[in-house]
């Protein structure tokens, strides 16, 4: 028989791995990707690291206008924080901020772009005004009137936007934008027209009652403290813990795939709308009750985009839309501060928020993407498989 067997060839020396290549930093390759689920406390330290960039920007900026360096952490930290009278305005300040900024919260939850936060805050105070103005009911019930009489036009002003966008496809962006101006000029319709001050002539209504106020709780603190507080709180349990708010973020991830498994995506996202448009309501009574006292032409001049901004920042999270507010109050009473004393201008307070919000939003970047460093084709040539 043939001998089919084939001689084995001798063994072949493997080659010793040869020594990695020393590569210079600026010829590096780096690759963009997507990543993974970050775990809250990296996602926690990116985000503190955000606001301290912008912090430092901010100081920047300020020392280049003219405040002294040695005085900024004295006007920021301990005028701000701890100083009684100054943090009874923060709290004065963030409590309609932590309602509006809740509105915003709740609608972009359910993938609604409500940008007529404004237009419902002051249907909301026009609603409440119209209580008083009108005398209806009886004064221990007049409060409470005019607190259900916000919502409930508040509500009724985010329907409409939320009606054309499910029945009619039409984009919530331009109709809630549009509605802004509707409801701002048919409030200067009443302020210079039927409910202008017969005593003063200015145009603003008529000075409220002390019953149809919103009482203090004690060391100058405001019940809307309170009320924003209690707010907050059903809103984090609303989104949270209840059914609703589970299926909500089912919705938030992929309205297609909840419709398919039967969610009643129309249905919450009507509800989740109309609740935004209560709680804007709800900002405006706060506002006329608590702060102003009466209905005026433009208090709800940047509560707008102030509710926007905390419910970005606050990544739609109610108790963060809490933090956030307190923070974006405390800039602005730290803002008059600095306007009062040091002669900076208001825009200079707008731009310190700005550069904040922008180091935020970066911030988001860096917890979905990463850089990993690629290996250049020389060191793929001195090292095969290195990466």
């Amino acid at each position: 028989m043939t001998d089919l067997s084939v001689p084995l060839s001798p063994p072949v020396a493997t080659a010793a791995p040869a020594r990695p290549r020393f590569e210079p930093l600026l010829s590096r390759r780096y690759a963009l990707e997507v990543r993974g689920q970050l775990a809250w406390p990296w996602q926690a330290l990116i985000l503190a690291l955000a606001v301290v960039v912008g912090l430092l920007v901010s100081a920047a900026i300020l020392v280049a206008a003219g405040v002294p360096a040695d005085q900024l952490l004295n006007e920021f930290v301990v005028q701000t924080f701890l100083d009684g009278q100054n943090l009874r305005a923060v709290l004065f300040q963030a409590a309609p901020m932590v309602l509006i900024g809740l509105a915003g919260c709740v609608a972009f939850r359910a993938r609604f772009w409500n940008l007529g936060l404004e237009g419902q805050m002051v249907w909301g105070a026009i609603a409440a005004t119209a209580v008083s103005v009108w005398d209806l009911g009886p004064q221990p019930l007049r409060l409470p009137l005019m607190f259900a009489a916000a919502a409930a036009f508040g509500l009724l002003w985010s329907w409409g936007p939320a009606w054309l966008k499910l029945r009619l496809g039409v984009n919530e962006i331009i109709s809630t934008l549009m509605l802004n101006y509707l409801a701002a000029n048919f409030l200067l319709h009443l302020v210079y027209g039927a409910w202008k001050d017969p005593a003063s002539a200015f145009p603003h209504s008529p000075q409220f009652r002390a019953f149809e106020r919103l009482p203090e709780l004690g060391a100058g603190i405001g019940s809307a403290v309170l009320l924003a507080g209690v707010v907050a709180l059903l809103a984090w349990w609303g989104v949270e813990r209840s059914r609703a708010g589970l299926y909500l973020r089912f919705v938030d991830a992929n309205p297609r795939m909840a419709d398919a498994v039967g969610v009643p995506v129309r249905r919450l996202v009507l509800a989740a709308v109309l609740v935004s448009g209560a709680l804007s309501g709800l900002a405006g009574f706060v506002i006329a009750s608590g702060q102003e006292g009466r209905l005026t032409q433009g208090f709800y001049a940047g509560y707008g985009f102030s509710g926007i901004l905390i419910a970005f920042l606050a990544r739609n999270h109610p108790l963060g839309a809490v933090a956030v507010a307190l923070l974006v109050a405390a800039l602005f009473v730290t803002g008059r501060s600095l306007q009062v004393f040091y002669q900076i201008p208001f825009s200079m307070v707008q731009l310190i928020q700005a550069v904040i919000v922008v180091c935020v939003a970066s911030s988001d970047f860096f917890m979905r993407h990463r850089l990993r460093r690629v290996a250049s084709a020389a060191a793929r040539a001195g090292t095969p498989g290195a990466r």
